[in-house]
């Protein structure tokens, strides 16, 4: 009785999709080294055609004006313009690592993940987000240097005189308006708390009253603009069914920030000039201090 054998293929491991995964040799090396590349033809071109000069060695005791912090720092330099230095210097960097920090454990779908506009609207909601960021931010600075009440007065003779006055900027609030004599000392601890107290001239530093114009212009104002604004871009996208998922509600707060960040160091880098006033970049000019004098 004969009996058929049938030959079978020897079965392989399967081979790993190539789109799945990369290898670091030579895929990610090599666009390390194109990248690398390009920056450095790039810085060669800038130290080329703009004059970066050397200042002189560094005197402490005679500082330039202005001064600046490293470039990497000039975003929070430039916070601290607009609003409380705690806020823009600790607070508010702080809460915003942490909040980056919980993006992981806000959007747990596991669908899509490390991929790039994954979602359906995905590209939309990156570019309207960013030009909110960029526009917005722009906008407020502006506004509270004092330049839409210049450019409102001057080039289109738009000028409401005194009764308009505190719109000018945010300082402007507690300076023009009528506050009443209470507003600016508001008892709100119902005993008394002292902070550093001494005997020495001027008496102890006292934490129990409000300065409530003060409070709004550096705090009040500056914490609506940081909430409100990107919890209001996002509910508008969500009206308008663009933002269907938390992932949406992510990528729409992170694009949001990386506008706001880049015009902030932008700014602080460019369009800051003597005294921290917003001018042109052709018109910045480094010029020395008074010693011992900022």
């Amino acid at each position: 009785m004969a009996t058929a054998v049938v030959a079978r293929p020897v079965a392989r491991p399967q081979a790993r999709a190539r789109d799945e995964e990369v290898l670091v040799w030579p895929d990610l090396v090599f666009i390390e080294f194109i990248a690398a590349m390009l920056f450095t033809i790039t810085l060669f071109f800038l130290a080329t055609v703009m004059n970066a000069p050397l200042l002189d060695q560094a005197n402490a005791d005679v500082t330039p004006n202005p001064s600046k912090a490293p470039w990497y720092l000039l975003n929070l330099q430039e916070l601290l313009l607009h609003m409380n230095a705690a806020m823009a210097g600790v607070i508010i960097p702080s809460i915003w690592l942490g909040i980056m920090a919980a993006f992981p454990y806000f959007d747990r779908e596991n669908d899509g993940q490390g991929v790039w506009f994954g979602t359906e609207r995905a590209v939309k909601i990156t570019i309207i987000s960013g030009l909110v960021g960029i526009i917005g931010t722009w906008f407020l600075i502006l506004w509270d240097s004092g330049k839409i009440a210049f450019f409102l007065n001057d080039w289109f003779g738009l000028s409401g005189g005194d009764n308009l006055r505190f719109l000018e900027n945010v300082r402007s609030m507690q300076t023009q308006l009528p506050w009443p004599e209470w507003a600016s000392d508001i008892t709100y601890l119902p005993f008394n708390l002292k902070l550093l107290a001494s005997d020495a001239p001027g008496g102890p530093t006292e934490f129990q009253n409000l300065d409530f114009p003060g409070w709004l212009v550096e705090q009040g104002i500056p914490i609506m603009a940081i909430v409100g604004l990107p919890s209001l871009m996002i509910y508008a996208m969500w009206k308008a069914g663009w933002v269907l998922t938390r992932r949406d509600a992510l990528l729409a707060l992170f694009s949001g920030f990386i506008g706001a960040y880049g015009i902030l160091t932008l700014v602080g880098t460019a369009f800051r000039g003597q005294g921290q006033e917003l001018v042109f970049p052709w018109e910045l000019k480094v010029s020395e201090g008074i010693p011992g004098q900022e």
